[in-house]
C-alpha cells in the first residue's frame, strides 16, 4: 500500500508576501502617525514583516518618550493596542552574533539584533536610523 503524501501550505496570499525585517523606528512611524508614516507604510505594504522579540519593549520605550513629550495617554494607549494587533512575527535571536555585530558596527544590541535577523533570513531591513541603515547596507551587501 502506498502512503499518501500530505503537503500543507498557507493560503496563496501569505506565500506572495516577501519578508522584511522592520525595526522599531519604522513601526513607531506608522503607529504614532509620524511624518514618515506614509513612507513606512509604502515599504511595509504587501510584505510579511519580522523583528527581534524585543520589539515590544522597544515600542514601550517609544511610548514612554512620547508621554514625556506631552502626548496624551489615550493616544499612546491606542498606538500600543494597534501595536499588539500588528501582523509582525517576532524572532528570538542568537545572543553572541548580535553582540559581535553591535561591536563591529557600533550599534545598540537591539539594532544589531535587527541586522542579525535580516542577515539570517537574507531579507531586506527597513529602518529610519541612519547608523543602522548604513551598517545594514554594508553587512547585507557582503552576504554570500
Amino acid at each position: 500500500m502506498t502512503q499518501k503524501l500530505y503537503v500543507a501550505e498557507p493560503p496563496a496570499a501569505y506565500l506572495a508576501r516577501p519578508a522584511l525585517v522592520a525595526d522599531c523606528s519604522v513601526l513607531a512611524a506608522v503607529l504614532f502617525e509620524e511624518a514618515s508614516r506614509d513612507e513606512a507604510l509604502a515599504r511595509l505594504s504587501g510584505r510579511g514583516f519580522h523583528a527581534p522579540a524585543l520589539i515590544d519593549h522597544e515600542m514601550a520605550s517609544v511610548a514612554l518618550k512620547k508621554h514625556s513629550l506631552g502626548w496624551p495617554a489615550d493616544s499612546i494607549s491606542l498606538a500600543l493596542c494597534d501595536d499588539a494587533e500588528q501582523a509582525l512575527e517576532p524572532h528570538r535571536s542568537d545572543v553572541a552574533a548580535p553582540c559581535e555585530l553591535a561591536h563591529r558596527y557600533g550599534l545598540s544590541t537591539y539594532d544589531a539584533a535587527c541586522l542579525w535577523l535580516a542577515a539570517d533570513m537574507k531579507v531586506p531591513l527597513a529602518t529610519f536610523d541612519r547608523k543602522l541603515g548604513e551598517a545594514a547596507q554594508r553587512h547585507l551587501a557582503a552576504l554570500q
